[in-house]
């Protein structure tokens, strides 16, 4: 073989355990016609083609779009190759660079790096960011990429010689995917999650290519070698479990044909399921297993929890679907409360490629997976200033952005594009003295003409970006609020350490400042609805203008959104909204919020205009079923008037019968399942409470 091919590099390479990006630049026909010509000589067994179907530059490759990534996350290739003159999606690519195996090539096409700071990429148009003028982080893409000595570049008119690489570093003892003491670790972990007592869950966090779920498969096996009869799998796609199966294939001594249904001699099986699919049908098995977890909404995590006994969560920590280390903060709660006992292992040793690799170093450093924040060392009194990420020096950008990833449950590299490089972004952040405690993330949206605002409300037009005025004209129902100019904030966290002290509502306060000087009609918000945190934005004069009639796939909560009136047409948008939605709330919640928890009904609830007063024979009505034999149904009406009185929801978030009454009352369940559920043993016992409760509440 000439030791100057590209086969052979990859076979050094392969050797070193380590991977390399290959960047193609210059004109698009050239650099496919140069990497046309690169793969005849290098020949691969398989790997992906991340553009056009009509520009395959080999038959071995498998034709994907970029918006296909994330079904092959899990799968190994030997190369990739990505048109990014097609677009460039930040989640895609930090994904698939994950699927690179040792010896592994991926042939980046682009414009030559001086010219990324004003690349018109096709993709930002997707996110609503302007495809002109200047972007900042495709413009620090490009510094990280020139200074990274690794990184081999290739000129699109050149002849594609591979570089070679210096004799004396390559290891004399090849390198050989294998079972690291990590891995070893771990399956003696998952063995002993899955004989073990019940109630005992396993986290297992790990950055890619670490074996986590080659160590499932493996353990599976020998558990259902060991006695077992029945471990089931779910994962967020199908594509996520394949090399957990090829291993689980191969310890069973099977032949892996891309099955996800394993049965071995005796009857024994190892099965995946979709997450939606196992809840609904709720099989029996001794153990669940749940990939990629940090990629399912932690509620669904929750009921897997407390669905089966014996459960084992893998996820990935800098992960391209939104990060593991956010999942263990939001999940750690829910694992404390519910199971105490639960067991947590991290995995560190790569299995797939070396830890000299220079390849996910440069992986993480462009895309900041593993951007971390750093904790104050100085005790100066906190400042609040506004900030620009893209003038940021690297050690405050990573600080930052890893406060946003520590705090919310899915932040990704595409959140890190939009933060930088949209025009109408606002950040603001909190010092302690050099350190960065705090960050606020808001973009300037709305502000659309009276015709297109009518349309975006009847459903006839649909814009990129403006997410809040779009959604309270379509589906609160009121045009003009698409009219207004507001501040929406995207993100806000504050350091665990420094929490408590009233930094949050700081930032909100000076976003509010600085929205008025941008003569903004209104500061306004949309998350995933919980309890401490509408309990945290009502804290700072928010108020509640519409629910989120569907869960949110990010976090599989319903969206709340809520708003701060600064002009008078702002206050007047924000009063007309909560009024509606004050109407609207008690029709709408039994159909279409039947299962949304009873905390965060009533903390709903209170947080909205009190309604009219309760009339004379509302009155009437409730002192007859409260204290007589009235029946419930020919109350409910009244009911829930009475629920809707000013600061009744709020004391009845303390009362033993809350939860009875909001599934009875507010949300119609039938007595029958009430007692399935235990709050009752029967409608007799139900109805009794519900009584009770009401005579309590009249007395107030």
């Amino acid at each position: 073989m000439n030791e100057g091919s590209w086969q052979a590099l990859s076979q050094r390479l392969s050797a070193r355990g380590e991977r390399r990006l290959v960047l193609v630049e210059g004109a698009r026909e050239q650099a496919l016609a140069l990497v046309n010509k690169v793969m005849s000589e290098l020949a691969p067994s398989g790997g992906l083609w991340v553009g056009e179907p009509a520009d395959l530059p080999h038959p071995a490759l498998t034709a994907i779009s970029a918006n296909q990534a994330r079904q092959h996350l899990g799968t190994e290739n030997p190369v990739l190759v990505w048109d990014g003159w097609h677009g460039n999606p930040p989640d895609s690519l930090a994904a698939l660079s994950g699927t690179l195996q040792a010896g592994g090539l991926w042939f980046w096409l682009m414009p030559e790096l001086a010219e990324w700071d004003t690349f018109a990429d096709p993709d930002y148009a997707r996110m609503g960011l302007p495809a002109e003028g200047q972007h900042p982080f495709m413009a620090r893409m490009a510094r990280i990429l020139a200074e990274d000595s690794s990184v081999i570049r290739l000129e699109a008119n050149g002849d594609g010689a591979p570089p070679l690489l210096p004799v004396d570093d390559v290891a004399i003892e090849p390198f050989r995917p294998a079972a690291t003491s990590d891995q070893e670790r771990a399956i003696e972990h998952i063995l002993h999650t899955g004989q073990g007592r019940r109630r005992r869950p396993l986290v297992i966090t790990a950055d890619r290519g670490r074996g986590k779920s080659a160590a499932l498969g493996i353990a599976a096996v020998r558990l259902l070698q060991g006695g077992r009869h029945r471990i089931l799998v779910v994962s967020p796609r199908k594509e996520n479990v394949s090399t957990l199966f090829r291993h689980a294939a191969a310890e069973a001594g099977h032949d892996y044909t891309g099955q996800t249904l394993l049965e071995l001699s005796s009857g024994e099986t190892l099965q995946w399921l979709p997450v939606d699919e196992l809840l609904a049908r709720r099989p029996e098995a001794e153990l669940v297993m749940v990939d990629e977890a940090a990629a399912i909404p932690a509620p669904l995590l929750r009921q897997i929890l407390l669905g089966w006994p014996r459960v084992v969560f893998a996820s990935t920590v800098h992960g391209y679907e939104g990060s593991g280390r956010g999942f263990n903060l939001r999940f750690r709660a829910v694992l404390d409360r519910e199971t105490p006992h639960w067991q947590g292992l991290t995995m560190e040793q790569p299995v797939r490629w070396s830890s000299s690799d220079p390849l996910e170093t440069l992986v993480n450093h462009l895309f900041l997976l593993d951007a971390s924040a750093v904790g104050p060392v100085h005790h100066d009194e906190v400042v609040i200033e506004k900030w620009r990420p893209a003038e940021a020096s690297e050690q405050d950008l990573s600080n930052a952005f890893g406060l946003l990833v520590d705090a919310h449950y899915r932040t990704t590299p595409g959140d890190l594009r939009q933060w930088m490089d949209d025009p109408g972004a606002v950040t603001l952040v909190a010092r302690q003295g050099a350190d960065i405690v705090g960050v606020l993330w808001a973009t300037v949206e709305g502000g659309l003409d009276t015709e297109l605002a009518q349309k975006v409300m009847r459903g006839e037009r649909r814009l990129k970006g403006h997410l809040l005025p779009q959604s309270l004209a379509n589906h609160g129902g009121d045009a003009e609020a698409a009219t207004l100019r507001m501040l929406r904030v995207v993100r806000v966290a504050v350091h665990d350490q420094c929490r408590r002290r009233g930094l949050g509502r700081e930032l909100l306060e000076y976003a509010a400042r600085e929205a008025r000087e941008l003569q903004l009609d209104a500061v306004g918000t949309s998350y995933g609805a919980s309890t401490e945190l509408l309990r945290f934005w009502r804290s700072a004069a928010f108020k509640t203008v519409r629910l989120g009639i569907s869960r949110e796939a990010s976090s599989g909560e319903y969206a709340v959104q809520m708003l701060q009136g600064l002009t008078d047409r702002g206050v007047a948008a924000q009063q007309r909204l909560s009024r509606r939605f004050s109407e609207q709330w008690p029709v709408m919640l039994p159909v279409v919020w039947p299962s949304l928890s009873p905390e965060l009904v009533l903390a709903i609830t209170s947080a909205l205009p009190p309604a009219p007063p309760l009339t004379e024979q509302e009155r009437i009505e409730l002192e007859a079923f409260a204290h007589g034999h009235r029946g419930f149904e020919l109350t409910l009406a009244a009911l829930r008037r009475l629920t809707l009185q000013a600061g009744l929801a709020a004391r009845l978030l303390s009362s033993e019968q809350a939860s009875l009454w909001v599934a009875s009352v507010f949300q119609s369940r039938t007595w029958p399942d009430l007692r399935i559920q235990g709050l009752c043993q029967g409608q007799r016992d139900g109805e009794s409470r519900v009584r009770k409760q009401t005579a309590s509440m009249l007395s107030e």
